[in-house]
């Protein structure tokens, strides 16, 4: 197996792109669910598991802190 060298400038680089793409779809899905919750009176809206309500919104905060200390 070949070894791949990055410096730490790209290396966090790589880091921050994911850091912000998972942030992206964290918010995507909340916003989807705000927008039209599924409900007994709206079965057609956007299911997310109360926990997962929760946790998303908690993840975004911390993504939020760790992205600033990425330089993000």
């Amino acid at each position: 197996m070949k070894k791949i060298e990055l410096d730490a400038e790209v290396a966090d680089g790589i880091a921050l792109s994911v850091l912000k793409d998972q942030r992206a779809y964290l918010k995507k899905e909340l916003a989807q669910w705000r927008k039209n919750p599924k409900s007994d009176t709206n079965p057609s809206g956007y299911w997310m598991h109360p926990d997962d309500v929760v946790g998303h919104t908690q993840l975004i905060a911390a993504l939020n802190v760790i992205i600033k200390y990425f330089g993000g």
